[in-house]
């Protein structure tokens, strides 16, 4: 489909499901006929695919929505190019411009740094045709999307072709520079020239060298360059192609027909033109460079998988590629070889690192059935494992999958350089007939000359490279170091959400702890043999996947008792569980769930008082109606927790916990970690009403790991999966952890920060230097003080933002997280009540140091805040004391 086509050529196909029948048919059509846009619509059941007729003005959102709004599902596609010969923001702008004018585009995203194009579109028999028909005719070269060792050697070509084009153009540019300005920098070079070369054989000279420059190594300005602009979309070498051949047409004229120019004008400005190309390309190749040390985090990743498999089949051993190895093949790994792909042990025993995935040092045991990840490094063992996922679906892939979008993502603070970089080169080229012409009428003589030479100054330091750099090269380099840290950003988009973040908050079962509680008492009733109480309760848990269920199987099969079948099994998500063993009804769950059956748990209140007090979970189990006993479920909390609570303390950032729990164990919970605010006793689909709640004063962070965590994770500014948890977790979130350790959350908040901080910088050099430089390159300090720009410190200058820009965005990789708070420099703040006076804080502090000697107490009597360092490890005790002396007092969240 042409940009240019008419109405009545606009035509797109895309594929509808959810049709049984021609009134399903008859429904669609209606639909699309009445949709804005769309002049004619005809739908076909057997291929189930849509055919429509478009205005210019049709959107394809609209229609998509209209087709949803009948009942039935539009398929929408994400489709992924590359796109060659882009070279500045302008350019993107441009390719953005030609896809989202193509029928059936939904949205359209182009990355400068990646040459690649991101397009959300209705599936169709020819949508992939069109997208690439609308780069080619924008004036660009759509390209395949390569393996990432091809495309590591098609950047390694890129820069060794501009090295070679950069040597050429210096060859020529030197003896011309020399010509040129080697008499004004040094006058016996002058001398030398007018007495053995002369003037004219001298301009010949610089003449035939700059001729060849500029139809060889800069002659790709100059094909690209107006081609755009005949195209009426001038960008970059727009503005290089026509401020250099404006230099050297003015200086040809002045070679060879000097009186067709006004006297005192008829100089000549080769090695202007010479340098700003050498210049230009010298820019290009270093950027070359530095977008491939930026993508550099993929090809790192890509190159963890071996190339060979030692493979089983028939009885013998053979060496494959990877990529050939297929699900069920027995996999052979040798001592120090890395895992090939996914899978699980068959045979033998071994250690691996999993550093790759969890960041952690200590190599993990495998044994029979236990899983192995493939890019993983064998220890000294060997052993064989049954393939499960190859190819696209192996861990390491769906990594790679998440950088690479995270890094073509477009941020929302992009959205200003986008509007701006619209129109920039339109209006550079406006700057510069306006500095043209205000020079030849108002300028000193001789006027031809200073008009060109500072309308030329303009459009080669006004180039947009730097402004379409900014964000992208930043967000490469910052997602793939993130991703070396083990944070994976899902969408690129969390960035920013993540910066912005103010709280928060965690889900406490296998997030804030280790998910495998173990069950740590059993009380039994009066009467009740404990023995028999637990082989009914495990043999009811025996059909539960619940981490508290697991536990009470783990302590029957530890004790040798044998469970029995149960029937009639019922799961209540966060209450519990029940049903019938031995021809006994036996229930097992929450307070709340046992009482609403009958029994009285009142006779367990001391204990379970004292258990939650300790932070330990209280289950009661009931035997045909009559309470039966209680048992106490805990979870140990993670060795990183405390330590990521500390480092989100010290970066300013508040923290919560919403739980399930009893608000006595959740709270003994924060209080060992540190947490500022507990939500406890929600169900699962009240963990979404506590974010949004939380979300009225804060950018909130929700981190989880089950999936009863989705919706939360959905519903929070900035969703944070471990990569330890449910799959569901993890595509419900924007970010995902690799490991369980917490300390990765702050490593996300800080990398963010870092990112965002660094293309603020990026922006605001590439905007302001515009800014600064485009009036000086036009004259503006020339009535002042005779200062004029010439058009070479111009093509330096451009190419300096555009490095300089790509260097400040490589700053990143060398990114560290921040290191937590010690616990002497941690602090616990208590609102007290009643201070009235001096005597009143001393005897505050008093009682503080009487109960934790050696406390550094700070009180505050206007706000009623007493702050304690280090943080006590035992808050209701320090609370207890001030109370005790006359001034209540409580945890301040």
């Amino acid at each position: 489909m042409t940009l240019e086509a008419s109405a009545k050529d606009r035509r797109l196909g895309f594929e509808v499901r959810g049709m049984t029948c021609a009134s399903c048919v008859a429904h669609v059509e209606k639909a699309l006929a009445k949709t804005e846009g769309v002049r004619e619509a005809r739908v076909n059941l057997a291929a189930e695919r849509a055919e429509v007729s478009l205005d210019k003005d049709a959107k394809a959102e609209t229609i998509a929505a209209a087709v949803r709004a009948a009942g039935y599902e539009p398929v929408i596609e994400n489709y992924a190019l590359g796109v060659g010969g882009m070279t500045c923001a302008s350019c993107v702008a441009h390719v953005e411009k030609a896809l989202r004018a193509t029928p059936g585009v939904i949205t359209a995203n182009v990355n400068l740094a990646t040459e690649r194009a991101s397009v959300r579109a209705l599936k169709g028999p020819q949508t992939l045709d069109s997208l690439r028909r609308a780069i080619i005719e924008a004036g660009y070269e759509p390209r395949e999307l390569a393996a990432k060792s091809t495309d590591r050697d098609a950047r390694a070509e890129e820069a060794q072709a501009l090295s070679k084009k950069l040597i050429a153009a210096a060859v020529l540019t030197l003896p011309v520079f020399v010509i040129e300005m080697g008499g004004h920098l040094i006058p016996a070079v002058h001398d030398w020239m007018m007495a053995h070369i002369g003037h004219a054989p001298a301009q010949y000279a610089a003449f035939i060298l700059t001729t060849l420059l500029l139809a060889g190594p800069g002659r790709d300005f100059y094909l690209k360059g107006f081609a755009a602009l005949a195209r009426g979309t001038p960008e970059m070498n727009s503005l290089v192609a026509m401020g250099t051949a404006s230099a050297y047409l003015y200086s040809v004229v002045a070679t060879f027909a000097p009186a067709m120019l006004p006297p005192g004008a008829a100089n000549v400005y080769y090695e202007s033109a010479c340098v700003i190309v050498t210049l230009i390309l010298f820019g290009r190749y270093l950027e070359a460079r530095a977008k491939g040390r930026a993508a550099g985090a993929i090809r790192a990743l890509a190159q963890l998988q071996p190339r060979v498999a030692h493979i089983e089949r028939d009885g013998a051993t053979l060496d494959i590629a990877t990529q050939d190895v297929r699900v069920g093949d027995i996999v052979l790994v040798r001592a120090g070889e890395r895992v090939p792909t996914d899978g699980v042990v068959t045979r033998g025993s071994s250690y691996v690192d999993e550093s790759m995935i969890t960041g952690e040092p200590a190599p993990v045991a495998k044994t029979e059935g236990s899983p192995v990840t493939g890019a993983t490094v064998n220890g000294s063992g060997a052993f064989a494992f049954r393939a499960t996922r190859v190819g696209a679906d192996t861990f390491l892939a769906g990594v790679i999958r998440m950088v690479e979008q995270a890094q073509g993502a477009k941020l929302p603070i992009q959205a200003l350089a986008d509007r701006v970089t619209g129109v920039f080169v339109p209006i550079v080229l406006a700057i510069a007939l306006l500095t043209f012409t205000i020079w030849m009428f108002v300028g000193p003589e001789p006027r031809l000359a200073f008009a060109v030479v500072n309308a030329v100054s303009v459009l080669i330091i006004a180039c947009p490279c730097a402004m379409g750099l900014a964000t992208p090269a930043a967000i490469m380099t910052g997602t793939g170091r993130a991703a070396e840290l083990g944070v994976l950003f899902r969408k690129g988009e969390a960035l920013q959400t993540l910066r912005d973040t103010t709280l928060v908050a965690f889900d406490k079962t296998g997030t804030l702890t280790l998910g495998k509680p173990q069950l740590t008492e059993f009380i039994p009733a009066a009467r009740e043999d404990a023995q028999e109480i637990l082989r009914l309760v495990a043999s009811v848990e025996a059909l539960s996947a619940h981490p508290i269920a697991q536990a009470i199987r783990d302590a029957a099969q530890a004790r040798g008792i044998v469970l029995a079948q149960c029937s009639d099994f019922v799961s209540i998500a966060g209450m519990g569980a029940r049903g019938s063993v031995d021809g006994k009804k036996v229930e097992v769950g929450s307070e709340r769930f046992i009482a609403s059956s009958g029994p009285d748990t009142g006779v367990f209140a001391r204990d379970a008082a004292r258990l939650a007090e300790e932070g330990k979970t209280p289950i009661y189990a009931a035997v045909d109606g009559r309470l039966a006993a209680m048992l106490c479920v805990s979870d140990a909390i993670k060795p990183t927790s405390a330590a990521a609570v500390r480092a989100l303390h010290a970066l300013g950032v508040k923290t919560a916990v919403i739980t399930g729990d009893a608000e006595r164990a959740a709270k003994a919970v924060a209080a060992k970690v540190g947490i500022d605010e507990v939500v406890a006793g929600v169900l699962p689909d009240g963990k979404v009403a506590a974010v949004q709640r939380l979300k009225d004063n804060n950018k909130v962070a929700f981190v989880g790991d089950g999936v009863n965590d989705a919706p939360a994770l959905a519903a929070a500014d900035a969703g944070i999966a471990i990569g330890t948890g449910t799959d569901v977790a993890i595509e419900a979130a924007d970010v995902v952890l690799m490991s369980g350790d917490l300390a990765k959350v702050p490593t996300a908040l800080a990398i963010s920060r870092a990112t965002l901080r660094n293309i603020a910088q990026n922006l605001f050099w590439a905007f302001a230097y515009n800014v600064v430089l485009i009036p000086v390159a036009a004259g503006a300090l020339y009535p002042i003080n005779g200062i004029l720009l010439s058009p070479m410190l111009g093509a330096g200058a451009m190419a300096f933002s555009s490095v300089f820009v790509l260097t400040n965005a490589l700053r990143l990789r060398r990114f560290k997280p921040p290191e937590p708070l010690k616990e002497s420099q941690m602090s616990t703040v208590f609102d007290v009540k009643e201070m009235t006076c001096g005597n009143c804080a001393k005897h505050v502090t008093k009682a503080v140091q009487t109960a934790q000697p050696g406390a550094e107490v700070n009180v505050d009597l206007a706000s009623g805040k007493v702050t304690v360092t280090p943080a006590p490890q035992d808050p209701d005790a320090i609370a207890k004391a001030i109370t005790e002396a006359g001034y209540p007092a409580q945890l301040a969240h």
